[in-house]
C-alpha cells in the first residue's frame, strides 16, 4: 500500500485535520498525518488525550476497497490497533490490546486508537506514549522513534491480514489479559468476560452485540 504523508511539527489533531484536509481536497490515495505534538488530541466518548510533545500521534484514512472482506466495518478500531501491537510485540513490547482500542502494558493506559467512517472513508487517528514522561504518565516498555513504528506500522497495513488472521492474535491475549477488565457501553462500565467476545469483534452483552467503531 502507497500511503501519502505529511509531517506536522504540531496540531491540534492529527485526526481533525485529516478530516479538514480531505473535505477541501477530495480523497485520492490512502493518507497519513503525522505530528510531533498534539494539543487538543481526542480520545473515546470525546475526551481529550494527553500526551506529551515527541509521543506517537498519526491519523490516515483509506477507502473501504482496502479494508478486510471478512471485517465488519464496526470492529475497525480492533483491527488496526492490532496490526500496530504486531509492530510493538515484533519489537520486544509487553503491550496489548483492552477492547477495543486501548494500548496497555501490565494495568496501565498507554495509548488509543479512534475510528469514524464518513462517505465511505475510514479515518483512524492514533495516539501512542513512547517517551519517558515528565507528568507521570505511562509509556511505552522498548525504544522505538515514531518514524521506526509508523515505518513497520505500513509494511504489516499492507500485507493485507484478513480480519479471522488478526482476530486470532486479538483473541489469544484478550482471554488472558482482558479478563475483568472495565469498558464502557452506552456511557455505563461494563466487566469485560471471556465469553462475551465474539467472532465479528463485537461483545455480548444482554443478547446485544455492542461494537468498537467510536
Amino acid at each position: 500500500m502507497v500511503i501519502d504523508k505529511i509531517y506536522l511539527n504540531s496540531v491540534n489533531s492529527t485526526q481533525e485535520y485529516l478530516v479538514n484536509y480531505i473535505s477541501k481536497n477530495g480523497y485520492k490515495n490512502p493518507m497519513m498525518i503525522i505530528a510531533n505534538e498534539q494539543t487538543n488530541g481526542k480520545g473515546s466518548r470525546d475526551n481529550h488525550w494527553i500526551c506529551e510533545k515527541g509521543n506517537l500521534f498519526f491519523s490516515f484514512v483509506v477507502d473501504t476497497s482496502y479494508l478486510p472482506k471478512d471485517m465488519k466495518i464496526e470492529s475497525s478500531s480492533i483491527y488496526f490497533s492490532c496490526l500496530l501491537n504486531m509492530v510493538l510485540e515484533q519489537n520486544g513490547s509487553k503491550s496489548y490490546i483492552k477492547w477495543p482500542n486501548d494500548f496497555y502494558i501490565n494495568d496501565d493506559k498507554i495509548g488509543g486508537t479512534m475510528t469514524y467512517f464518513k462517505s465511505k472513508l475510514l479515518y483512524c487517528g492514533i495516539g501512542l506514549n513512547i517517551i519517558k514522561s515528565n507528568i507521570g504518565l505511562k509509556s511505552l516498555d522498548i525504544d522505538m522513534t515514531q518514524y521506526q513504528i509508523i515505518d513497520q506500522f505500513i509494511k504489516i497495513l499492507s500485507k493485507n491480514h484478513t480480519w479471522a488472521f488478526v482476530f486470532n492474535k486479538f483473541m489469544v491475549k484478550y482471554n488472558l489479559l482482558n479478563e475483568n477488565k472495565k469498558t464502557t457501553i452506552n456511557n455505563k462500565q461494563i466487566k469485560i468476560t471471556q465469553d462475551m467476545l465474539q467472532a465479528d469483534g463485537s461483545l455480548l452483552i444482554n443478547n446485544k452485540k455492542e461494537y468498537s467503531l467510536r
